[in-house]
C-alpha cells in the first residue's frame, strides 16, 4: 500500500517556487546545531530574520486564515513548504516557538475575534516567539494540579508561581501559560490561560543545569529555564478562552503536543546511523557487513518508517479536519518508545563509541552521541509514555462508559 502523496504539475510549480526563495534566502551559514543546547545567538538571529521571510508570504503558518497573517493554503502545498525546508534540516518555524504552535491553534479556537487580530498575526508572520510555560515543580503531567495563582485585580491580573523546564536558548516575547484562577474551585474548573508580555516587570528565570540534550527525533530543544512570577501585572484582555474554562482550552493545545497536530519530517538519526555503519569499518570491513548490525539497521529503518507514515496520517487528518481518536497519542508514544529502542540499537551497533562525540571516533559529528543522550528524556515532554497509553485507552473506551472525545484543532 503507498501512503505517499502525489502532486499536480501545478502543485509541482508551487515547489519550485518555495524551492528558489529558500535557495535565496537561508544563508550557506544556517547550520543545524548538533546539540540545540549550543545554538548560537547569531544561528538564532538567522532563523527568526528566515521566520519573518516565510512570515511576509504567509509561509511560516501556511495553513491558518489570510486575515491573521496566515497562508491560508490547502494542505498539499503545505506540505510541499515542508518537504522543501525539511532539505535543509529545518521545519516550520525554523526556530523553538512551541507557545506559538500550540498557542497559536488555541487563539483561533477559543479567542475572541478581538484576541485573534490582536495575538494571531504577530505569531503567525515570525515577529514574536512565544514559550508555553506549563509544568510546575508540582505539576508536571498532572496539569490541572498548577498552583500558580492569578488574581483579578481591576482590568488586570495579578499572577504568582513558578514554571520550569520552561524554553530554549536566547529567551522569548511572549508566554503562553495555563494558571489557577480560582484555588477554591472544583478540579478542571479553575484553570485559566494568558498570553503574557515576557518583559513584564516581575518575571525573572534562571537556567537549569541539565545533563540531558535535545536532539533528532527528540522533543527537547537544549537548555531549559525555572521561570518566576512575583506579583506580575497582566492585562485582563490576554486571559484567552475566559475565566476558569482554561481546561476546555487546554484540550486543544494538548491534543497538538500529544501528536495530533503531525508532521511531515522524518527522523534523520536513522540515515546517520546507517551512513556510519557504511562508512566504519571493524575487523577489516564495513559494520553494515555484519549480518546482526544489518538487522539493527533495518529494524530502525522501519521504525522510524512507521513513525513518518503516523505524523503524516496526523497532518492530514488535522488539515482536512477528520474525525480523530487516539491516532495523536498514538504517534506520540511511538515517537517516545521509538527512540528508545533506535538508541539501544545506536549501542549494540558503536559500542562504547555510542557515548563519545570525539570526531576522531564518531564521524557522525556527535549526532549519534547526542540522541542517545536523549532518547530517555524525551519519553517525558509532552505526555509521558504512561499518559499517552492513558489517552489512548480512554479513547477507545476502555475503563469508561463515555469515550473521550479529542480536543479541537484547526
Amino acid at each position: 500500500m503507498d501512503f505517499e502523496l502525489r502532486y499536480t504539475p501545478e502543485q509541482e510549480a508551487f515547489r519550485k517556487e518555495v524551492r528558489a526563495f529558500l535557495e535565496a534566502n537561508i544563508p550557506p551559514e544556517l547550520e543545524e546545531p548538533v546539540d540545540p543546547a549550543n545554538l548560537s545567538y547569531e544561528q538564532y538571529l538567522m532563523r527568526r530574520e528566515l521566520g519573518r521571510k516565510l512570515g511576509e508570504r504567509g509561509w511560516l503558518f501556511p495553513t491558518f486564515p489570510k486575515e491573521y497573517g496566515g497562508g491560508g493554503l490547502p494542505m498539499e502545498l503545505a506540505v510541499i513548504i515542508e518537504e522543501e525546508l525539511d532539505r535543509y534540516g529545518l521545519s516550520l518555524p525554523p526556530y523553538y516557538n512551541t507557545g506559538g504552535t500550540l498557542g497559536a491553534p488555541c487563539i483561533l479556537v477559543w479567542g475572541t475575534e478581538e484576541q485573534k487580530r490582536y495575538f494571531l498575526p504577530p505569531i503567525l508572520k515570525g515577529e514574536v516567539r512565544v514559550w508555553q510555560l506549563l509544568t510546575e515543580p508540582g505539576a508536571g503531567s498532572d496539569l490541572a494540579s498548577v498552583k500558580t495563582l492569578a488574581v483579578r485585580d481591576g482590568d488586570h491580573y495579578i499572577i504568582n508561581g513558578q514554571k520550569t523546564f520552561v524554553g530554549s536558548l536566547h529567551g522569548a516575547d511572549w508566554m503562553w501559560t495555563i494558571v489557577c484562577t480560582d484555588p477554591n474551585g472544583r478540579r478542571h474548573e479553575n484553570l485559566s490561560w494568558f498570553m503574557i508580555p515576557a518583559d513584564l516587570p516581575g518575571i525573572s528565570m534562571t537556567p537549569l543545569d541539565l545533563l540531558t540534550a535535545g536532539g533528532e527525533g527528540g522533543a527537547s530543544p537544549g537548555a531549559k529555564f525555572t521561570v518566576y512570577f512575583d506579583n506580575v501585572r497582566v492585562p485582563a484582555f490576554n486571559l484567552v478562552g475566559g475565566e476558569n474554562n482554561g481546561w476546555k482550552v487546554a484540550t486543544t493545545h494538548l491534543e497538538l503536543e500529544h501528536g495530533g497536530a503531525g508532521s511531515i519530517r522524518r527522523n534523520r538519526i536513522v540515515d546517520r546511523l546507517i551512513e556510519y555503519c557504511k562508512t566504519t569499518c571493524r575487523n577489516g570491513q564495513p559494520l553494515s557487513k555484519d549480518p546482526d548490525i544489518r538487522d539493527l539497521l533495518v529494524e530502525c529503518y522501519i521504525d522510524a518508517e512507521i513513525g513518518r507514515l503516523f505524523n503524516l496520517r496526523n497532518y492530514w487528518l488535522r488539515h482536512t479536519r477528520r474525525p480523530r481518536t487516539y491516532e495523536g497519542p498514538q504517534a506520540s508514544l511511538h515517537r517516545k518508545v521509538s527512540g528508545l529502542r533506535i538508541a539501544e540499537a545506536i549501542v549494540k551497533a558503536l559500542g562504547p563509541y555510542a557515548l563519545t562525540n570525539d570526531p576522531a571516533w564518531d564521524p557522525s559529528g556527535g549526532h549519534l552521541e547526542v540522541f542517545h543522550r536523549a532518547s530517555i528524556v524525551a519519553t517525558h515532554p509532552g505526555g509521558t509514555i504512561e499518559i499517552q497509553k492513558v489517552i489512548m485507552a480512554r479513547r477507545i473506551g476502555i475503563g469508561r462508559a463515555v469515550r473521550e472525545e479529542a480536543g479541537t484543532v484547526v
